[in-house]
């Protein structure tokens, strides 16, 4: 590895509607507390580290920085966070956030927001990050039943102004054709990654590409280990390859994810600035077809 500062310019770019965002991006999940995301009783992060890690994502490239309202924690809230940090935002500066779950101030998760209460979720980002609109809202659900009438909602609130583009998160493929008749999607996020995804996700995954839409996984370096991180002991495979290009396996787990396609994203959290600097760094690492060969194998059988 170079001693170069990284650059996410280096993981080429992407078009979400008219917005140019570099591949390589920042998920603000991890930033409002230590530990697992969402756990009880975990520790709140520190305040002016986490605001660091946000200016620092910034200087070194990244314009797409991905958040939601529901990422706090007692003490935190991501959305805050990132208004406090950054703004007067960047011209360049891309703000995607989620909308349909909800949570208690006491941090319970709560049933899935209705089409009519999908407008006090988006109201509530507008007033946590400081906007008069919203770059990007991914509609996220739970199950496989109709999101027409949630997703209808939004678009009404595309045709009024407090939106710009729309995007699906935790959806199959009939979703994505449904919201499609309603109006334009430009994101897809779901779980993928090494082991973390089935063929029917890969073909989902050339779907969105085939549309022009972005596929943008989460967990990528989590996996199946999801809001609690890595944990555990990483693959062989992953390890082989992390040991080849002389870094560490969630770079290569990022690397992975960058080369599945142009039109794939990544969103990377952290709040750890060391962290930081190597999954940008991530964004310019090149794999072998050797290498994509392995990392293909990671939990499969037979």
């Amino acid at each position: 590895m170079t001693s170069q500062t990284p650059d996410a310019a280096a993981s080429g770019t992407w078009k979400l509607g008219d917005l140019e965002v570099n591949r390589l991006g920042f998920g603000a999940m991890r930033l409002t507390q230590n530990g697992p995301a969402f756990a009880p009783g975990a520790p709140p992060s520190d305040r002016g580290r986490a605001i660091g890690v946000l200016r620092r994502a910034v200087e070194l490239g990244v314009n797409h920085i991905d958040t939601a309202a529901f990422y706090f924690s007692p003490l935190r809230s991501a959305n805050e966070l990132i208004n406090s940090a950054l703004a007067p935002y960047p011209d360049d500066l891309v703000i995607t956030t989620k909308v349909g779950p909800g949570r208690a101030l006491s941090g319970e998760f709560l049933p899935h927001a209705t089409p009519g209460q999908l407008r006090g979720q988006v109201e509530e980002n507008l007033r946590q990050l400081g906007r008069d609109h919203l770059d990007v809202v991914n509609l996220r659900i739970v199950g496989t039943d109709s999101i027409a009438e949630r997703f209808g909602a939004l678009a009404e609130l595309r045709e009024a102004g407090l939106i710009r583009h729309l995007g699906l998160s935790n959806v199959r493929p009939h979703h994505l054709a449904e919201a499609l008749a309603i109006a334009p999607v430009v994101c897809v996020q779901n779980m993928y990654g090494p082991g973390a995804g089935a063929e029917h996700e890969a073909a989902f995954l050339r779907t969105c590409g085939e549309q022009g839409i972005a596929y943008v996984p989460f967990y990528s370096i989590a996996g199946t280990g999801r809001e609690a991180g890595t944990g555990g002991a990483e693959p062989e495979e992953v390890l082989a390859v992390a040991r080849a290009h002389g870094v560490g396996a969630a770079e290569i787990r990022l690397a992975w994810t960058l080369h599945q396609g142009p039109h794939v994203l990544a969103i990377p959290g952290t709040g750890n600035p060391d962290h930081l600097t190597a999954n940008v760094a991530a964004g310019s690492l090149r794999l072998s077809a050797g290498d994509l060969a392995l990392l293909g194998s990671v939990g499969r059988t037979g």
